[in-house]
């Protein structure tokens, strides 16, 4: 077998080209219609997307907002960099410019709307008397709060004349297609980016729930939105009766992808699901107690055991250092597993960023927490901040890409070998 570390690397580099747009986008697109060709979209895949786009069709007409250091060159499209996780005023301008750009379209007009990962902030139009600041305020207490993404991606639909179906409303009544790259557990397209594509059929009490919930502070101005009715856009609406959303590329197709070198690898593939949700900390918990159970059932003489999964993970920020999900889960497996023998991992986020770092994530293996110990870094204590970037950092055992250009979610592999 390859030496471990190098093959996980590969495993989630894998993971991450086939959801590449330039490879992924060309076949679901239609031919170009006769008429005019509006392209729209965000999310820190949607500028390569673009790019896939007048690869096939040349220039186009469009507007398209993705994170900072995440845009391409494109001939007709205009790409416009904003901030993520907290959006900011090049977002909300942007969106501003979005919307203007599809009113007034007809019924023989076609909007394609290019949707990935990360649209829920790159996508700004609060509700109600709501300003950014306090936009700003209520996805940094999101961020913070331990919320999963469905729940958090609920209520900012709630929060926004953009989510929720809105942005179609707004393009009716042109033809819409919207391609997405999925980042949710599930694949729900109505959770993609806050779904401003697809209808939604939460309501203004499901918000606040969320909201008690999870202990957030919403402004003055926010509530009011909440105690009102939103703007969100019921599924059997009119308005969207001439939107297809169509999911192109997802978590399972990148798993799958990875397994393939495992096994061209003689290594035994377990798939523990591509939709996995939970604290970080505690999913690691559970996945080490996992694969020391496996471990115990090899024979000198079994093939190595991999086990694979996706979803998204979450932190509840209890510190103030740095770290997100994927780093965060790689700390605590280190933890967990105390060192034994065989087993090594990788865990890290397909587009490139773990929580607000610049960086995917983290690899483990027997000796993390020794050499941890021989530079003086205290793991547990790293844990208990939520500094688990910097944690790997001192230890070189970073995994930092740059942008990917893509985003199916958290990729994450436990190899086992027997004991």
């Amino acid at each position: 077998m390859t030496d471990p570390l190098p093959l996980l690397r590969a495993m989630f580099e894998r993971a991450v080209a086939v959801a590449d747009p330039m490879q992924s986008l060309a076949a679901h697109l239609p031919p170009r219609p006769d008429g005019r060709l509006v392209v729209i979209g965000a999310g820190k895949a949607s500028a390569r997307m673009a790019e896939a786009v007048e690869a096939v069709y040349g220039p186009c007409e469009g507007l398209v907002i993705t994170r900072y250091g995440y845009g391409r060159p494109c001939t007709g499209i205009e790409i416009v960099e904003a901030a993520h996780p907290v959006p900011d005023t090049a977002g909300l301008q942007a969106t501003a410019r979005m919307l203007d750009l599809v009113a007034g379209l007809g019924e023989a007009d076609m909007v394609l709307a290019l949707i990935s990962g990360g649209a829920s902030s790159l996508l700004v139009q609060p509700a109600g008397t709501m300003t950014l600041t306090e936009k700003q305020a209520v996805n940094a207490a999101l961020l913070a709060s331990g919320a999963p993404i469905g729940k958090m991606n609920l209520l900012r639909k709630h929060l926004s004349r953009v989510k929720g179906g809105q942005l179609a409303a707004a393009a009716y009544p042109a033809r819409m297609l919207a391609l997405m790259i999925s980042d949710v557990p599930g694949d729900d397209p109505a959770m993609i980016g806050s779904g401003p594509t697809v209808g939604e059929a939460s309501t203004p009490e499901d918000a606040r729930a969320i909201v008690a919930a999870y202990g957030i502070d919403l402004p003055a101005s926010a509530q009011a939105v909440l105690d009102a009715k939103t703007g969100v856009i019921a599924p059997g609406d009119a308005r969207l009766s001439k939107v297809e959303n169509v999911i192109y590329a997802a978590p399972a197709q990148s798993l799958q992808a990875a397994a393939e070198i495992a096994r061209a690898e003689g290594i035994e593939v377990r798939s523990l699901g591509d939709a996995l949700e939970g604290e970080a900390r505690e999913v690691a918990r559970d996945h080490a107690a996992e694969a020391r159970a496996v471990q115990a059932t090899l024979k000198p003489s079994s093939a190595p055991v991999l086990l694979l999964s996706g979803g998204e993970l979450t932190v509840t920020r209890r510190g103030d250092g740095v770290g997100g999900p994927n780093a965060e889960y790689a700390l605590a497996l280190a933890l967990a597993l105390d060192g034994a023998p065989g087993i090594h991992a990788i865990a890290c986020d397909t587009d490139g960023v773990d929580g607000a770092a610049e960086v995917a994530g983290a690899v483990i293996h027997p000796g993390t927490l020794a050499r941890a110990a021989k530079c003086g870094t205290d793991p547990q204590h790293a844990l208990d901040r939520n500094d688990a970037h910097n944690f790997f950092a001192a230890l070189d055992d970073q995994v930092v890409p740059g942008p990917t250009l893509t985003n199916v979610n958290d990729f994450r592999a436990i190899l086992i070998a027997p004991a």
